[in-house]
């Protein structure tokens, strides 16, 4: 049985300014597959490796493959798509499955759109994967794949062949039993350009208690869970004597949640000798840097040197929106307690809503230059069709070109102005921002590690926006202000919403009313029937919280 993951070639000129990122879910998917028995795993990077679709075709076709599967993220959904349809021409008897948090929630639309793909993975795909390769590999496949837990695939003719989803599987609840295989991975192409090392993205936790109206993570994992910190900090170890990694980045949407665990794997860290090996970084929400204000020392010690911090707006009437749970008082007090503890602070800022205005984007450039975090992103809001807001913000969305869905392009359009002057006026913020950190700040402000990771930082800006790949600026053809009426974000606007998604959405709509009314909580995905298995996630958080 031979198995070929493939990573998609998608670029967007956003986080991949910073680094080249190494794919995760390859490690954590094939090593589940090899304490099954699975060895035959080969990996094929084609983000990374720029492969396009002859020599995609050409590799494939040497390997010949049992079974292709791939992923993919909201704006990488098309990339993969065409990965599995150039599966389909090269190796024709392969299974291609196509897993991720889109084709999670969007199943129909993909499976719609894109009709060679024989089945969706939906959910984590550690222990639904292997039990997909488990029955192809008896010969039970198609008619065993009913019996399947958390996939989706049509049925039937073509003429006559409909969209199923199997009942959700259950979320992995043991995952220390996850065993990764980095081995596959090409590592001397993973760098991390401010540092200059090596960089590796490992999991702690998975899921989030939080319900920020823009994100759909919280609904992807269902519910929280945490691994053991000795268990992470081995793989850790392994990261760094076996593959030289320097710099790592946990993958979790808030790896402070736990404080206990958290206080733990920072102890481990410091225990080992680790953090004069390598340093890290996360992202996590102001409340956690105010929780753990005493602790901000211990967590430098540890080696973590970079927070980013999801301060999202300047305006609370913005901060509620996005169910944030936070103040804006809060955002300058815990920017100034990471400074004080010599973590480099990177402060998130969404715009581009449909009441965006020049005056509101002026609010969030003097409100980051007031906060003095070291670095600061303007990212554009991204209305994930699979969100909360997405729906409240129901024909105010026009663009359905999911590819541009990067948050570097402006998909809504403020009522106020162009998409242009939007993205000049976000680009003005950067060039100020950035201009006077460059001349003021960075080279004069500390010494030693901080003054070269600073400048490290800048020098990948410089690098993004000498090459304009930063923000896709040359693919738009983004020049400066001058160029503002002329730039041209290439939206491919046949792309729709097809029929049997928003029938979908709206069967999800009712049973949300319906649950509403009855006050029954709701599932990943809309329904009701769906989280069997698992917690609320708010509940599973609590246990362990230490406050």
């Amino acid at each position: 049985m031979r198995i070929v993951l493939v990573h998609p070639n998608y670029h967007s000129g956003g986080a991949e300014i910073a680094g080249s990122w190494p794919p995760a879910w390859v490690a954590y998917l094939a090593g589940h597959l090899k304490l099954a028995g699975y060895e035959d795993v080969h990996f094929i990077d084609a983000m990374t490796n720029e492969i396009e679709g002859e020599e995609l075709h050409r590799r494939l076709a040497e390997l010949r493959p049992d079974i292709v599967g791939c992923t993919a993220i909201t704006p990488s959904i098309y990339k993969a798509e065409e990965v599995l349809k150039i599966a389909k021409e090269a190796v024709p008897n392969a299974l291609r499955v196509l897993g991720g948090v889109h084709a999670t929630f969007m199943y129909k639309q993909v499976l719609t759109e894109a009709p060679w793909i024989d089945v969706i993975v939906r959910g984590e795909g550690e222990e639904i994967f292997r039990e997909l390769v488990q029955v192809v590999d008896i010969g039970r496949w198609p008619r065993g794949r009913a019996q399947i837990k958390g996939i989706a695939y049509r049925e039937g003719e073509n003429g006559s062949s409909k969209i199923v989803a199997n009942p959700a599987a259950p979320t992995v609840k043991d995952i220390d039993a996850i065993e990764p295989d980095w081995s596959l991975l090409e590592w001397e192409k993973y760098i991390y350009v401010p540092l200059g090392v090596r960089v590796a993205i490992p999991n702690m936790a998975r899921g989030c208690p939080f319900t920020c109206s823009f994100c759909s993570q919280w609904k992807f994992w269902r519910d929280y869970r945490i691994r053991e910190p000795k268990k992470v900090v081995d793989e850790i170890e392994t990261l760094v004597q076996k593959y030289d990694v320097g710099f790592f980045i946990l993958a979790d949407e808030e790896p402070t949640i736990n404080r206990k665990k958290f206080v733990a794997f920072c102890r481990e860290l410091i225990d080992r000798g680790l953090p004069d090996k390598i340093k890290w970084g996360i992202n996590t929400r102001v409340t956690d840097i105010l929780r753990d204000e005493e602790l901000l020392p211990f967590y430098r010690e540890a080696g973590l040197v970079h927070v980013s911090l999801g301060t999202e707006a300047a305006a609370q009437l913005k901060l509620d929106r996005f169910n944030k749970e936070t103040r804006v008082s809060d955002n300058k007090r815990a920017i100034r307690l990471l400074r004080e503890a010599d973590i480099f602070v990177e402060a998130q800022f969404i715009v581009g809503l449909e009441n965006e205005t020049a005056e509101t984007l002026e609010e969030t450039y003097r409100m980051a230059w007031d906060w003095q975090p070291d670095l600061a992103n303007w990212a554009m809001y991204t209305p994930w069709p699979f969100s909360k807001l997405f729906q409240e913000l129901g024909d105010k969305v026009e663009i359905f070109d999911f590819e541009k869905y990067n948050f570097v392009t402006p998909i809504m359009k403020p009522e106020a102005m162009e998409r242009g002057e939007l993205l000049d006026r976000v680009m003005n913020n950067y060039r100020r921002f950035y201009s006077q950190k460059a001349l003021f700040h960075y080279p004069w402000r500390g010494t030693g590690f901080r003054r070269r990771y600073l400048l490290g930082c800048l020098k990948a800006f410089l690098i993004a926006g000498f090459q304009r790949k930063f923000y896709d600026l040359g693919k738009v053809n983004y020049w400066g202000p001058q160029s503002k009426e002329k730039v041209d974000f290439h939206f491919d606007r046949t792309r729709k919403i097809e029929a049997p998604q928003l029938e979908d959405w709206e069967a999800a709509a009712d049973r949300s009313r319906k649950a509403q009314a009855s006050g029954q909580p709701m599932a990943c995905g809309g329904g009701t029937d769906q989280l069997i298995d698992s917690l609320d996630p708010r509940d599973a958080a609590r246990p362990d919280r230490v406050h």
